[in-house]
């Protein structure tokens, strides 16, 4: 008796599809392990005792005593705490704006590609890898209100520099100046996502009559909305949380014009003793930027376009 004959049918493109899909995925989370591995081990252990540690008052070298909520009740009445809260929103809202329209106006120069713009674009993102404590101390020199080199450019043309961080009221201008720096960062993002936006649109728009502004305004501000709201995220956590500037060049000085929260935690945990209420603080800083980062997601709801529509 003869047998029959088994046929294997070609797998269905929705089949390749799914084969595909399931190994992207599985070199994506090998390629993000060690990540996933630093998180854990190294980021998820401290983070977790820093929560313990806020319901516990620990004076050192004393021994740690429970107290509940009383130490996030206490940053409600520290007058240094609210001083410090002040000063990091008043260095995120001076800092956000500028850095990401910096970045936007430098990534539109830079859009060509030609040779030149290519070593342009590397120049200015160089900032962004440099240690930030060595640009910290170019910075405190360039500020320097008798040497430095601002001042000297300024008193070239007449005008008499301030005092820069050495004066209360220019101590934090000086800071959201420096945070300019490093808005290579933007200018990278923004590259990436005006080459998303399609060629064909502009062509349409050119044959309507739209000048630049109006191709800008209609067609590459609204596209851009995404890289713009992931900007705004990121840039936002990271200005909440500065730390490296102000520990090196001012110490939250002069005045505490400076002191922002992740440096007031700092003194509080390791120079004046008191881990739990620095935990607290913590604990405050870190409902502070989710709330801030669900607002900003709320507020940018319906706002982002995307090429299929709006996000």
């Amino acid at each position: 008796m003869k047998r029959p004959r088994i046929r294997f049918w070609p797998a269905t493109a929705e089949a390749r599809r799914g084969r595909l899909a399931r190994r992207r995925e599985c070199w994506f989370y090998l390629l993000i392990s060690p990540w996933l591995v630093g998180l854990i081990l190294f980021q998820s252990g401290p983070i977790l005792g820093a929560l313990l540690l806020s319901f516990i008052h620990w004076p050192l070298p004393q021994a740690p005593r429970f107290v509940g909520l009383a130490q996030l009740g206490a940053l409600v009445a520290d007058r240094l705490f609210w001083r410090a809260l002040a000063n990091s929103v008043y260095y995120a809202a001076g800092s956000i704006a500028p850095s990401m329209a910096l970045g936007l106006a430098l990534a539109l120069a830079f859009r060509p590609e030609r040779r030149a713009t290519h070593l342009l674009r590397a120049v200015v993102f160089l900032p962004v890898i440099l240690p930030g404590v060595a640009t910290a101390f170019v910075w405190g020199w360039m500020f320097n209100p008798r040497y430095g080199a601002i001042n000297a450019l300024l008193a070239a043309v007449g005008v008499r520099g301030p005092g820069w961080l050495f004066d209360e009221a220019w101590a934090m201008p000086a800071l959201i100046l420096m945070s300019l720096w490093s808005a290579g960062s933007s200018m990278l993002v923004y590259l990436a996502a005006l080459r998303s936006v399609p060629a064909e649109l502009y062509e349409a728009a050119a044959l309507d009559g739209a000048g630049r502004w109006s191709a800008f305004r209609h067609i590459t501000w609204p596209l851009l909305s995404p890289a713009t709201s992931l900007l705004l995220t990121i840039n936002m956590i990271a200005a909440m949380q500065v730390f490296t500037p102000t520990y090196a060049l001012t110490r939250g000085g002069p005045n505490n014009a400076t002191l922002t929260l992740p440096l007031c935690t700092y003194f509080n945990a390791f120079v004046w003793g008191r881990l739990g209420y620095a935990s607290a603080q913590a604990l405050a800083l870190f409902a502070l930027i989710l709330g801030l980062t669900l607002l900003q997601m709320r507020v940018s709801r319906g706002k982002v376009f995307y090429m299929g529509g709006e996000g």
